[in-house]
């Protein structure tokens, strides 16, 4: 059974939830975002506490009231607080530059690759070598910064690549004669 879709959820004042039979809307300071439903769950709300129960004693019922629990959470903590991406460039030559909605990186490619940032997802380069995301949806920004990496992952011989602030890469060591 899930446990956590026993931990309720308390609102911030600042947000607003509407629950039908379908969808779960929520809009806050940083936008409005919405989730639809399974019929497994049963969402209720009282004063700014929500709770989730499982409708069915089936194991799918019971695993989708832990999984809607944790995307209405996403869904509160991002219209209130939202979410943040740092990503860091390894590499001699390497860089980013944020031009409008696009990041221009220069990854060792013998041409610039240009990614476009979807709607709702903002980027900041505060050093050449750092990308910070900002978004309200957690899914979306972590498709985001999963794109940027899969240009450049991280290899293991140097570290060299895109890698998420706090990835901690394992070095090999090189082979010896």
């Amino acid at each position: 059974m899930s446990r956590v879709a026993n931990n309720p959820i308390v609102l911030p004042d600042n947000v607003e939830i509407t629950i039908t039979s379908e969808l779960v809307s929520a809009k806050g300071p940083l936008g409005a975002l919405s989730q639809a439903l399974t019929g497994d769950v049963a969402i209720s709300k009282q004063d700014s506490i929500l709770t989730f129960k499982a409708l069915k004693q089936s194991k799918h019922s019971k695993a989708m009231s832990g999984t809607v629990r944790s995307l209405v959470q996403n869904m509160v903590q991002g219209v209130s607080s939202g979410f943040e991406k740092k990503l860091t460039l390894i590499g001699v030559g390497y860089k980013a530059q944020v031009q409008g909605s696009k990041i221009n990186l220069d990854l060792g490619f013998s041409h610039p690759v240009s990614h476009s940032l979807p709607e709702g997802v903002t980027a900041q380069t505060p050093t050449p070598t750092e990308i910070v995301l900002k978004s309200n949806n957690k899914q979306m920004i972590g498709q985001v910064a999963a794109e940027i990496r899969a240009y450049r992952p991280p290899e293991p011989y140097k570290g060299k690549g895109v890698r998420y602030s706090d990835e901690h890469v394992v070095i090999k060591e090189a082979k010896k004669q």
